[in-house]
């Protein structure tokens, strides 16, 4: 009995030293959800008018560039998979695989080739454990992306939709991260970058009731739209990853608060279980001691006679 208490003991401290890992862990990721959801609204008014402004120059001349035009048969695609450098964040970067595979799944479907470039370490070691191909990868800021790690980011796959097909370029550019909707939900999605609608912006642009602006171009729409080409690609590819930096935090909340109430559950179970314990030892030390005693009286009464 004595060996089974210490056992019990055991655990329950082993089981409290991760409670208080877990709960600080919990704290930690809650103050940065803040920062982030911050950095997430900063960003917005940017990309927003940014894509207006690609959007009106498009619509307001007659130029052929791979922002806006489409391919007559498009055969490649480049996906950019965005995942975390850590662990410990519940389903976060799985849930973000799991939409790249459907994404190529479909891709391919459509007769098109993948190439695929990967942000965070998660995603690097689940292609790599697979042997699959990636073009680039990106890690070490998944938590806390700077502006200057999507311009990183952004460069090969400027650089692949401005090339031909035939010279290793592609035709279109997705980007699968996951959407921060609120403290409790955050999805896995996927959107086409390049080349961008002009339908789907201008919809939701008179849904709300907006007027796309009129601008004059100078030299040239062309010139323009080279311009704005690596601009709206970086600011694309940097609101998705605030956005995945607050819902990878959201998710390791939510995560570290599951495992820091299992872990109190599991210490008052022990507790119960070492308390049965003592309570079963120290009834054996009474029986013991008892029969003990008996067993003394029994002896005096016997050598009296």
């Amino acid at each position: 009995m004595g060996a089974q208490l210490r056992v019990y003991k055991r655990r329950i401290q082993a089981v409290t030293a991760t409670k208080k890992i877990t709960k600080a862990m919990e704290m930690i990721a809650a103050s940065r959800i803040v920062k982030a959801q911050r950095k997430v609204a900063a960003s917005m008014p940017y990309a927003t008018e940014l894509t207006r402004a690609v959007t009106a120059v498009a619509t307001g001349s007659n130029a052929k560039h791979p922002l806006t035009t489409e391919a007559e048969a498009p055969t490649r695609a480049a996906v950019l998979l965005v995942t975390s450098d850590r662990g410990l964040a519940g389903g976060y970067s799985s849930n973000a695989i799991k939409a790249a595979e459907r994404l190529r799944e479909r891709l391919a479907g459509e007769g098109k080739e993948v190439d695929t470039y990967i942000v965070g370490r998660k995603g690097v070691a689940y292609y790599g454990f697979r042997e699959r191909k990636v073009e680039e990868s990106w890690t070490g800021f998944t938590d806390n992306p700077a502006y200057s790690d999507a311009k990183s980011i952004a460069a090969p796959l400027i650089a692949a939709i401005q090339k031909e097909t035939a010279e290793g370029g592609v035709d279109e550019l997705h980007i699968v991260f996951t959407e921060f909707v609120s403290m409790m939900t955050q999805n896995a999605t996927d959107d086409r970058m390049l080349p961008l609608s002009l339908d789907e912006v201008a919809e939701e642009s008179t849904r709300k009731g907006e007027i796309l602006p009129l601008f004059e171009f100078e030299p040239s729409a062309e010139d323009v739209l080279d311009a704005l080409l690596p601009r709206y690609v970086e600011s694309r590819i940097y609101n998705a990853l605030l956005q995945a930096a607050a819902s990878e935090h959201a998710a390791r909340r939510r995560a570290m608060k599951s495992a820091t109430d299992n872990a109190g559950d599991l210490i008052k179970s022990l507790s119960r279980l070492a308390n049965a314990a003592r309570q079963a030892e120290i009834t054996q030390e009474i029986s013991e001691i008892v029969g003990g005693a008996s067993a003394l009286a029994d002896a005096t009464a016997g050598s009296d006679k």
